[in-house]
């Protein structure tokens, strides 16, 4: 499944290499583009768990998601 994600924060190059590397780390999760310009991350994942674990790597490096 794919699932497009808006984030709050973002505003760099770390801002983007951060969020890549915490969805980058969930396992079950590929195809991971995250773009500072819409403040979004798109990845492929497979399970309703692993995007609640997406969510949560994503919050756990300062950022929220809207």
């Amino acid at each position: 499944m794919e699932k497009i994600l808006k984030v709050d924060g973002m505003t760099c190059g770390h801002c983007k290499a951060a969020v890549t590397k915490a969805v980058e780390s969930i396992s079950d999760t590929n195809n991971v583009i995250v773009s500072l310009e819409n403040k979004e991350v798109a990845f492929n994942y497979t399970n309703a768990e692993t995007l609640e674990k997406v969510k949560e790597a994503i919050e756990d490096q300062g950022y929220d998601i809207l």
